[in-house]
């Protein structure tokens, strides 16, 4: 069935919408009309879907410009688009008005027909398209909760018996028969660090699926506090040094998203050490709609071509040492995202790492 575009036609002389309708009229195309400005609020608010208002600007009781505010101050009736019908001249600073109110176009009377049904047909296709737009989001949406609800049902149904594998391989070690071949203990020791590597993957996992499950609530966060008591539960080694810049903002959000993007970094950061004295320094500054956080340190750095890639699920920067899942980095961009932010590095190989995100306020 083919969806229908509402037009919704508002002038205070009913003959006017009668013209106006019979000019616009097309296959599916459907139209309600209003004769004065509440009638409008009243139809749009009780009407879904409307693509498009044209609305008469010298109207008695209510003017268009005063139901052009109210319909962008309501949630419900905020993104339909409106087109002023005007009889009069309208200077730049009136148009000006007309566009802050909420106006997308203006049309003079009187009318010319061709020129009316061109910028209606422009209003049609671009409703459709943000149709389209919409729907393709909530189905991407979709599939994302389900991709999350099976990553968290076959993360932990993996959880149970990776235990008794480890625990096995742990039972298996004391063996006197192992004890006695050097290569045999080296062969379970491979397999015991290569079953806790995957489940600290699988925990990785639930974390993640728990947090996107679960409602964040909001609260008002004192960064610095937060940051300070975050370093304080990471227990840094004594040749770790973190410096916490003084000033840092107070922002209403989750703080346990916020914790958990500060912690991935900060952890990172202790647990790659490479030099005798490790420095880290944690600060921001506002950037308008956001505040834009970082983390830097001393350690080995990463190659260019990386910056990228570590962001990525299951991506890893090649190192010996065995550490990381390839899950933290891409959880945090995943937190970052969701706040509508970015996150990036600026890194030097040997010489360390600057991690930026933004959050928005």
């Amino acid at each position: 069935m083919t969806a229908m575009f509402k037009i919704l036609l508002v002038d205070d002389h009913k003959a006017n919408l009668l013209v106006l309708q019979r000019m616009l009229e097309a296959e599916a195309r459907t139209f309600l009309l209003a004769t004065s400005g509440q009638q409008a609020l009243d139809i749009a608010r009780e009407q879904e879907d409307i693509g498009l208002v044209l609305l008469d600007v010298q109207m008695p009781d209510m003017d268009g410009y005063e139901v052009a505010r109210l319909l962008k101050a309501h949630p419900q009736t905020k993104d339909i688009s409106v087109i002023f019908v005007t009889a009069t001249n309208k200077d730049e600073e009136d148009m000006l008005k007309g566009f802050e109110k909420g106006a997308v176009d203006y049309l003079p009377k009187p009318l010319h027909k061709h020129l009316t049904r061109a910028k209606v047909d422009v209003f049609e296709r671009l409703y459709y398209y943000q149709r389209e737009l919409k729907m393709a989001l909530k189905a991407k949406e979709q599939v994302n909760g389900q991709l999350e609800r099976f990553m968290h049902v076959v993360a932990h149904d993996l959880k149970s018996p990776l235990s008794g594998i480890t625990s096995l391989l742990l039972i298996l070690r004391e063996e006197e028969q192992l004890q006695q071949s050097e290569e045999l203990l080296s062969f379970v020791d491979m397999a015991v660090g290569a079953s806790n590597k995957l489940a600290d993957m699988i925990s990785a996992i639930l974390e993640y699926s728990r947090q996107h499950q679960d409602d964040q609530p909001e609260e008002m966060v004192e960064v610095r506090e937060l940051l300070k008591q975050l370093v304080q539960l990471l227990f840094p080694p004594v040749n770790v040094h973190i410096h916490i810049q003084e000033e840092l903002p107070s922002l209403y959000t989750s703080r346990q998203k916020l914790q958990q993007v500060f912690q991935n970094l900060v952890s990172n950061a202790i647990k790659y050490v490479d030099k005798p004295v490790v420095e880290i320094s944690i600060g921001g500054k506002d950037e308008g709609e956001y505040y834009q956080f970082y983390v830097k340190d001393n350690g080995p750095g990463i190659a260019e071509n990386d910056n990228e890639r570590i962001f990525r699920l299951f991506e890893k920067v090649d190192r010996d040492d065995g550490k990381g899942t390839g899950i933290g980095l891409n959880i945090l961009k995943l937190l970052v995202e969701t706040q509508g932010g970015k996150v990036w590095v600026e890194s030097v190989k040997g010489e360390g790492s600057c991690f930026y995100f933004q959050w928005r306020k």
